[in-house]
């Protein structure tokens, strides 16, 4: 009988969000190499009664959908622990492994394993006691995210594996009490045959397109990136293209800083597309830009951009903030430009760099696209999430 997986995630999948595209491939992997996996995850409107993606089942838990996170969170926690007690009731259903994304489930799943009879991993990509307050900054006042602070350092401790997609990050779960023993650092990847290098655009009469992709998320630095853009429109036209999904405090914040710079006719935000489109959004781009900012989620906490993967096999030219997680990624003056995180400045001079020099952008993005499709894909990421299961499956 095939080793049986329950896979939790928060996330609504599919979707846009790269959190979706990593849990896409992940699932991927382990169905092509015999697991039996079943995706718990949730709802999206109407709920299907069968479903598979990726060759695994899928359930989906209906959860409310006004924007109250906490109360989402808590009953998806429940719903977790009510299917997988049910599961275990019988053999033929039981769960061998319990992987989860988060607290929200992982918690109560790593709290019942002895119990219930299985093994936990846990995938950490953030902790919500970091990036919780970055969406709802009323938290940041509350005692709320010391008491999810509590819970994360258990579900670490409680379970039998944790995989993350950095080394900050890994460096960041051993300081809460994590065993180093049990941490696997698994970056995010990039399939060559959905992100191909294409050719830059000609310049000849044409306008540059600056590119951003991702959510509209505070530490996503996107305020320096707009107040950027007037320092470059002084020495050349160019427009920036936002694109991603963001709450409409987020976005009502950018389109605000548009409009007191004066740049409605230059700076464009539009919503998230499917991942499918992807591609085809970057190959209009002439440059493409992670301007992450100096903050706890990104310096601390660490993350691992799968934009910046993305940019790097496409072939497009780069601009991304001289931090750790960026530098585990790219390698400076070689695969793209570095700028002082928050420097506005340094940002726009580093574009113009590149849109005044065709040919230092094209090596960069040649050497980009090598490094992705050679370092970062996803068939080396799922050989590692692979390593990782037949560790459990032996223990």
């Amino acid at each position: 009988m095939p080793t049986k997986i329950l896979y939790t995630a928060f996330d609504i999948v599919p979707s846009p969000k790269g959190a979706s595209t990593h849990i896409l491939h992940f699932i991927r992997g382990l169905v092509n190499s015999g697991y039996d996996v079943h995706l718990f995850t949730p709802g999206n409107g109407v709920l299907p009664e069968e479903e598979q993606l990726e060759g695994a089942q899928v359930t989906r838990i209906a959860l409310p959908t006004e924007d109250n996170f906490l109360e989402r969170a808590i009953l998806f926690g429940q719903g977790v622990l009510e299917h997988v007690t049910q599961a275990q009731q019988d053999q033929l259903s039981r769960y061998h492994i319990a992987h989860y994304r988060s607290i929200w489930g992982g918690f109560q799943l790593a709290q019942a394993k002895v119990q219930l009879g299985y093994k936990t991993l846990f995938e950490v990509n953030g902790l919500p006691s970091v990036e919780l307050k970055y969406h709802y900054p009323g938290l940041r006042e509350s005692g709320l995210l010391a008491k999810i602070r509590e819970q994360e350092i258990a579900t670490l401790l409680m379970s039998d594996a944790i995989i993350c997609p950095s080394e900050v990050t890994r460096l960041f779960l051993i300081s809460l009490g994590a065993s180093p023993r049990r941490i696997t650092v698994i970056p995010n990847g990039v399939s060559a045959k959905d992100f191909a290098a294409t050719p830059l655009p000609k310049a000849d009469g044409h306008t540059p397109i600056i590119l951003y992709v991702g959510t509209l998320a505070d530490w996503q630095g996107l305020d320096v990136l707009i107040s950027a853009m007037p320092l470059i429109l002084t020495r050349l036209p160019a427009r920036l293209r936002i694109i991603g999904h963001g709450r409409s405090r987020q976005r009502k914040a950018l389109a605000k800083q548009i409009r007191k710079l004066g740049l409605e006719e230059q700076v464009e935000i539009a919503a998230a597309v499917p991942h499918h489109l992807m591609p085809e959004v970057i190959a209009q781009a002439d440059l493409c830009v992670a301007p992450l900012s100096l903050n706890d989620r990104n310096i601390t906490q660490g993350c691992c951009p799968i934009k910046v993967i993305e940019y790097m096999a496409s072939g497009r030219p780069l601009v991304a903030s001289n931090l750790p997680v960026v530098r585990e990624l790219v390698r400076e003056d070689m695969d793209g430009l570095l700028f002082t995180p928050g420097d506005a400045q340094d940002l726009a001079q580093q574009i113009l760099t590149l849109l005044e020099n065709p040919d230092l952008a094209k090596r960069l993005a040649d050497s980009a696209a090598e490094r992705a499709n050679s370092k970062f894909t996803w068939h080396a990421a799922q050989k590692k999430l692979l390593s990782v299961y037949r560790r459990l499956s032996d223990r």
